[in-house]
């Protein structure tokens, strides 16, 4: 085991944030955790040190220095464990980077998660948060997790059920929030594609890229053109994709804000219920004098030109900084709309 103090946490974080964690260790097995928790136990229990389990670091925002011992999951592996005549069954560690699990099965032709490509973070975040884009959720391909105990020691197994996923959504957020690490994902693909264009931009990206013939490579290369067009790449600019959920209203509520607003997003979700975009929410509304807040900088903290719903660091902005930006763009949309838009960046 190797336990350090007082390590800076920017790079393992893609906002960028200039924090220190008090300890901080890694982990690639259940053992290694097993004993890491052991020691925490053992030799830190009269300080009763908070703890943080930390993945890609692609989904959180650090506004301060972390008091306690961050564990950073690096546990490995891909590996297919079963078949039958429709799917194949593909098991994945937690920290494996997720777009290369998603580029290792579109290999292997093993369709699935190519709309889910470029995704960033690690493979554990994928059901805790219930990634999606595009047309397609981790609960549409999900099989099994496996989660380890923190405080019983025990690894237990997850099924879709088990998991209740809601958008963005999972029992890992709520329920049993901080009670269990996720150490490997397994998720259920089609041996036969079945191609999901409809949503978003594909249709158009897949005719610029003059493509006749459907496949999930060409799908997933028009998807990371997509992505990278209009999203900042957390290595160059700081940032942990969208900030925040859209959010779902009832239908009444819909049709009033469309008679106030006519050029309003929204789209159906299920019976009398329609989410907005929050991106178009929060680009009819600005600061001060501005028109929108799309773009608006102030310091090294923004919102991003080309997507409202991503607030970036531009090098040396606080997580203070960039809390505070998104507690005004949400007062905002508030004030103007009767919508209070959700984070669904964790905030530590």
């Amino acid at each position: 085991m190797n336990l350090q103090q007082n390590v800076s946490l920017k790079q393992y974080n893609s906002f960028g944030i200039n924090v220190a964690a008090a300890f901080f260790s890694t982990f690639q097995t259940v053992n290694e955790l097993t004993e890491i928790l052991h020691y925490k136990k053992q030799e830190l229990a009269t300080v009763n040190l908070p703890m943080l389990i930390l993945g890609g670091g692609t989904n959180l925002l650090f506004t301060k220095n972390f008091e306690g011992i961050v564990f950073k999951n690096n546990i490995g592996g891909i590996e297919k464990i079963s078949e039958d005549e429709e799917y194949v069954y593909v098991k994945a560690g937690a920290g494996v980077n997720w777009h290369q699990l998603v580029l290792y099965c579109i290999e292997q032709n093993w369709a699935g998660l190519e709309n889910l490509s470029l995704i960033p973070g690690n493979t554990g975040a994928s059901p805790m948060q219930n990634i999606g884009a595009y047309g397609i959720e981790i609960k549409d391909v999900f099989h099994q997790l496996e989660a380890y105990h923190l405080h019983e020691g025990t690894t237990q197994q997850f099924s879709l059920a088990d998991c209740e996923f809601g958008y963005r959504e999972s029992v890992f957020k709520r329920k049993y929030k901080n009670q269990f690490v996720i150490t490997s994902v397994t998720y259920r693909l089609r041996k036969t594609p079945v191609f999901n264009t409809s949503y978003g931009a594909i249709e158009e990206e897949l005719a610029k890229m003059n493509v006749t013939t459907l496949s999930i490579k060409n799908i997933s290369k028009a998807v990371i053109n997509i992505r990278t067009a209009k999203l900042p790449n957390p290595v160059e600019i700081g940032n942990a994709g969208s900030f925040f959920k859209n959010p779902t209203v009832e239908y009444a509520v819909y049709l009033d804000l469309k008679n106030k607003f006519p050029s309003i997003v929204g789209y159906p979700v299920e019976s009398n219920l329609i989410k907005l975009a929050a991106g178009w929410l929060i680009e009819q509304c600005g600061p001060f004098n501005a028109v929108s807040w799309k773009g608006y900088r102030k310091g090294d903290a923004g919102c991003y030109a080309k997507q409202a719903l991503v607030l970036v660091n531009y090098g040396n902005a606080t997580g203070s900084e960039i809390y505070e930006l998104s507690s005004s763009i949400i007062n905002a949309v508030k004030e103007k709309f009767g919508i209070e838009l959700e984070r669904e960046v964790n905030i530590i």
